[in-house]
């Protein structure tokens, strides 16, 4: 059993370290690679060293200087993201126990090492102490739960934990103490924070009773601080009373605090104290006992107030300043991430299940699909019919005329500055500009794979030509069945081609949207005045009073209806905030070790997902899809409320023959219908650049998809048509000179190769990128790099496709400098792609 001990003497109490034996991490994670992935462990040779000499940092920090600080940090969070690549067999939860309690003790040494004779050093002290509780609740709470074993060690266990963690915040809060004694506080802010050290102090006395690792030493040591700052809190708030005249309340508190004091010195029996707590205990009960004497005589003599007895005393009020603060380096590990990041770069990524890859895309795309058209293009919708119906009674442009017969109505300015401030018109230029660029280049990308295509169909109806249906047996381009073939292939062209005529014509939609109100948020763009002139001044200035009573009803219920807009467009962008921090990473992480631990013998697999995934989504996004009702109820009801009050308004208006606002009301209301226009061109504009973005991951896959399988059968036809021109065997005399077809020959002798070609199912592998490598990392801020497509080699010989025959004589190429074939003078330049004739 390791106990916790004085280390030395001091007031207050620091951790010691644990201590570790130089092991090499890296033979277990060998081994691990290994065993459970299909990869060499030589392909994170790196890795392994620098994880062995992190670890070596670590378990070399022994003493108290701030330098240990990031070497425990750096090795832990390197624990933290590798315990989602190893879950099984590596207990590193273990080691990220052990490192982090180092941790919070180097942060215990560090504030017992600070100058707490001035305020500087007692901010640092008490800084120190929160990050060491910080870091002891971040081990309670997030890792001791997960670390696999039945009986942990005693000094990392919850009891032991808990102890510490209180502990560490008492002298946190003693700290803040200090410091307002020393800045001259006030008795009763001295007593409310004094009375919080006291209770801090008994929580990690009560927790260390139920440890098996504590000393006695440390639990006499936290009750008899318990027991001081008790009598610290009377003795302030007594001077404060002393104050207030409130003798007799005086004489009560210090009788209380000389109680607390000689609790606390009866823990001196055994010698557990140390002298410095001591000394504190004797000073305290000489002020105290001091101050009794001279306000009992007091009170006695002058003041002759009565004394309450302690259970008719106030409870005195709490200020806690002490918090536990996690550092955020061990908090969210995976922000310290990266090439220039605190962390350097997170290792072993790349062992990362592809599966995981895979369902972090899944999730994503459904999260995405099911906040965009499940519930904002609902709420969109019914703004927009809210705006139509606006439009369609003439609101507000009818109120505005009336109520504002002269100049421009405030709400008109509001949106007017808006335009401005957003330099509208220039921001859907640009707007317009970007997608006709992104538009352009996944046109172009796509343009290409299809120019592939064609291509290739053309060379394969030649050749098929050429040799007769008969002897040209392969299926044709459309038809070929293979997996990520032609067949599939032409399909997606049919259905990319579906995208690009869609979204042109949506574009085009939007266009002629912005064109219809181009002339009018011109009109807001500009200058106030440039308005006043385009809206005309009513003829008729004051209101008529029959008039007065329905514009206020209209104006209540249209005010209604745009508080309720202005919540909803509140709850949109709540939402949306709310799925972009919607990052599943680590808990699918968290999900991918549960289930290896729950069947290690089961590769992990994109469907074993899909519970996790229906679970999360309908607790994050369920509620926003069942208030729609409700919202839709809510706005049929105002918006009925509102026609009835516009009928009644109309009908009052023709009644006082009210027509010289006409003209004032359709040039209102057709700059409040620009305004909100132009709000939803800018959301079209959005959400078109975003198709296109999602469109160009489309269309580069595609085209990779088509450049290798072009390729395949390229190498395919040449391989067919060299062995359908090769003449009958029957035609060749016995005697004539034959090259035998071997792949190459060996070193030294001439030949057009100098070494072997690789096979055909090997090309295809180093020419193709694997599955992986097209999605990206997601540890955070840590690129990782990707294998780069190789061009493949166009017209190289292989032995498959034999060798070529011509009748006639025909010029041998050499073009690595071998011997060349025969004397016959060369006719032209050697094609690569013709093959190789011997005549």
């Amino acid at each position: 059993m390791c106990e916790l001990d004085l280390r030395v003497p001091s007031n207050i109490l620091s951790l010691p370290f644990r201590k570790s034996t130089q092991i090499s991490l890296s033979s277990s994670i060998q081994q691990y690679i290994s065993k459970k992935y299909d990869q060499h462990p030589d392909m994170f040779r790196h890795d392994l060293d620098v994880i062995d000499t992190l670890r070596r940092d670590a378990v070399n920090v022994h003493e108290a200087h701030p330098s240990g600080i990031k070497k425990l940090q750096t090795y832990a969070g390197q624990l933290v993201w590798m315990g989602g690549k190893f879950p099984i067999d590596n207990n590193l939860k273990y080691e990220l126990m052990n490192v982090l309690y180092n941790l919070a003790a180097l942060y215990s040494q560090l504030a017992i090492a600070s100058n707490r004779g001035n305020t500087d050093g007692l901010k640092t002290a008490a800084t120190c102490f929160s990050q060491a509780a910080g870091v002891l609740t971040h081990m309670k709470t997030e890792i001791l739960p997960e670390l696999r074993m039945d009986n942990p060690p005693d000094d990392m266990d919850d009891a032991t934990l808990e102890s510490l963690i209180q502990l560490f915040l008492a002298q946190s809060q003693e700290c803040f103490w200090q410091k307002a004694v020393m800045d001259g506080y006030k008795d009763a802010s001295i007593a409310k924070l004094a009375a919080r050290v006291s209770d801090l102090y008994n929580l990690a006395g009560e927790a260390a009773m139920r440890s098996e690792a504590i000393s006695s030493a440390w639990i006499h040591h936290t009750s008899a601080k318990h027991h001081h700052f008790a009598a610290a809190a009377q003795y302030r708030a007594a001077c404060d009373c002393l104050e207030k005249r409130k003798y007799g309340e005086e004489v009560a508190r210090l009788r209380d605090a000389s109680a607390c004091v000689n609790e606390g010195l009866r823990e001196c029996k055994g010698g557990y104290l140390n002298k410095a707590v001591i000394d504190d205990l004797n000073g305290l009960k000489k002020r105290v006992e001091e101050d009794l004497k001279r306000a009992e005589k007091d009170n006695d003599l002058i003041y002759l107030q009565a004394v309450p007895p302690k259970s008719e005393l106030k409870i005195l009020d709490r200020a806690n300043m002490a918090v536990a603060r996690i550092p955020p380096e061990v908090a969210k590990p995976y922000d310290h991430f990266g090439d220039h990041a605190a962390f350097g770069p997170a290792l072993f990524t790349k062992l990362v299940p592809f599966a995981v890859h895979v369902a972090v895309s899944i999730y994503e795309e459904r999260r995405d699909r099911l906040v965009n058209n499940s519930i904002i293009s609902e709420l969109e919708s019914m703004t927009d019919k809210l705006h139509q119906i606006l439009s369609s009674l003439n609101l507000p442009g009818s109120l505005q005329a009336l109520e504002k017969p002269l100049g421009l109505p405030g709400t008109l300015v509001q949106h007017a500055d808006e335009i401005r401030q957003a330099d509208a018109l220039s921001r859907l230029q640009r707007g317009f500009g970007d997608i006709e660029k992104l538009c352009a280049s996944d046109r172009a990308v796509f343009e290409e794979a299809k120019a592939l295509l064609a291509a290739e169909e053309e060379e394969d109806m030649n050749l098929r030509l050429e040799f007769g249906k008969q002897r040209w047996t392969r299926s044709e381009s459309r038809a070929d069945p293979s997996h990520d073939g032609g067949a599939k292939l032409w399909n997606q062209v049919a259905e990319i081609e579906g995208y690009f005529a869609s979204s042109t014509s949506s574009d085009a939609v939007v266009r002629e949207k912005y064109a219809s109100v181009k002339d009018t948020l011109a009109l807001l763009a500009g200058p106030d005045r440039n308005m006043m002139d385009f809206i005309p001044n009513s003829r008729r200035v004051e209101i008529p009073e029959l008039l007065k009573p329905t514009i206020g009803r209209l104006r209540g219920a249209y005010n209604e209806v745009l508080r309720m807009e202005s919540r909803r467009r509140k709850r949109v962008e709540g939402l949306m905030a709310r799925s972009r921090a919607d990052d599943i990473k680590s808990d699918i992480l968290a999900e991918t070790a549960r289930l290896e631990r729950t069947y290690p013998s089961t590769p992990i697999v994109t469907a074993h997902f899909e519970d996790f995934f229906e679970k999360r989504l309908d607790n994050l996004y369920e509620a926003d899809i069942d208030a729609l009702e409700k919202e839709g109820a809510d706005q049929e009801k105002l918006l009925a409320d509102l026609q009835r009050a516009n009928q009644e308004f109309e009908a009052q208006k023709r009644s006082v023959g009210d027509k010289g606002n006409h003209d004032r009301e359709k040039a209102l209301q057709k700059l409040d219908n620009a305004y909100y226009k132009y709000k939803e061109i800018v959301s079209n504009v959005e959400v078109g650049r975003k198709f296109y973005n999602d469109l160009s991951r489309i269309v580069e896959q595609f085209r990779n998809q088509a450049r290798q399988w072009v390729n395949q059968r390229r190498q395919e036809a040449r391989g067919l048509e060299n062995e359908l021109s090769m003449p009958p065997l029957s035609s060749l005399s016995i005697s004539q000179p034959r090259a035998s077809p071997q792949p190459y020959q060996s070193p030294g002798s001439a030949s057009y190769y100098t070494s072997p070609p690789q096979p055909q199912h090997l090309r295809q592998v180093v020419h193709s990128p694997p599955a992986e490598a097209q999605i990206q990392s997601w540890a955070d801020n840590v690129p990782q790099q990707q294998p780069k497509p190789m061009a493949p080699m166009q017209g190289a010989w292989i032995p498959d496709m034999g060798i070529k025959f011509a009748p006639s004589p025909v010029a041998g190429g050499n073009p690595q400098g071998g011997q060349q074939g025969g004397n016959v003078p060369m006719k032209k330049t050697w094609d690569p792609n013709s093959g190789i004739r011997f005549g």
